[in-house]
């Protein structure tokens, strides 16, 4: 039934399907952030693969970096990740990670901020390799990656938006909303 719009009467369903197309529009704005952190990890790996790459061929020092650091910036000054601090992480990302065929499968997977956090804190290549595989959740992957380990280990995913009161699914952050924002204000601190 529909009713004038002076009524405020909305048509049968019409509740369902406003819920349903948030849902998708939120999955859609999940899936595109996703995709650009994915697009910025690579994009950064390869920046660091070129930077040791010269480094290696033509000898070049950290001076280099720095200078390398301003001029990106002064290029592109709408972006930000391009200190002199973030070119460093890019080189020893890089220099950790020399298969771009895991760094597309596996490292794009996690947040920029999280692959920084995880070079500089696990220095074992195995052990780090092993945080990234356990972060998709990929039974296949993770069952690889305890192969001879002795300690339990879950995982899981949950939702704790499905247990919110209706009033208040909706409102608050995704994980990956609040990675990036994370990331955003950790890559603006260091500028």
């Amino acid at each position: 039934m529909v009713g004038a719009m002076g009524d405020n009467l909305l048509p049968t369903g019409y509740d369902n399907f406003l819920q349903e197309l948030k849902e998708q529009i939120r999955s859609a704005q999940i899936r595109a952030a996703l995709a650009v952190n994915s697009e910025l990890v690579l994009l950064y790996w390869q920046i660091g693969r070129e930077i040791l790459s010269q480094q290696q061929q033509q000898g070049w020092g950290a001076k280099v970096i720095n200078q390398l650091a301003k001029d990106l910036k002064q290029a592109f000054p709408e972006m930000k990740g391009f200190s002199s601090r973030n070119l460093k992480y890019m080189r020893a990302f890089a220099q950790a990670y020399p298969d771009e065929i895991f760094v597309q499968q596996l490292a794009a997977q996690i947040p920029w901020f999280h692959n920084c956090v995880l070079l500089d804190k696990v220095k074992d290549t195995a052990e780090r390799q092993w945080y990234i595989l356990c972060k998709t959740k990929n039974q296949i992957l993770v069952e690889y990656a305890l192969q001879d380990v002795n300690k339990p280990i879950g995982v899981s995913t949950y939702q704790l938006q499905d247990a919110l009161p209706e009033n208040l699914q909706g409102s608050l952050p995704t994980i990956e909303q609040l990675e990036a924002e994370l990331e955003v204000v950790s890559l603006s601190e260091e500028e």
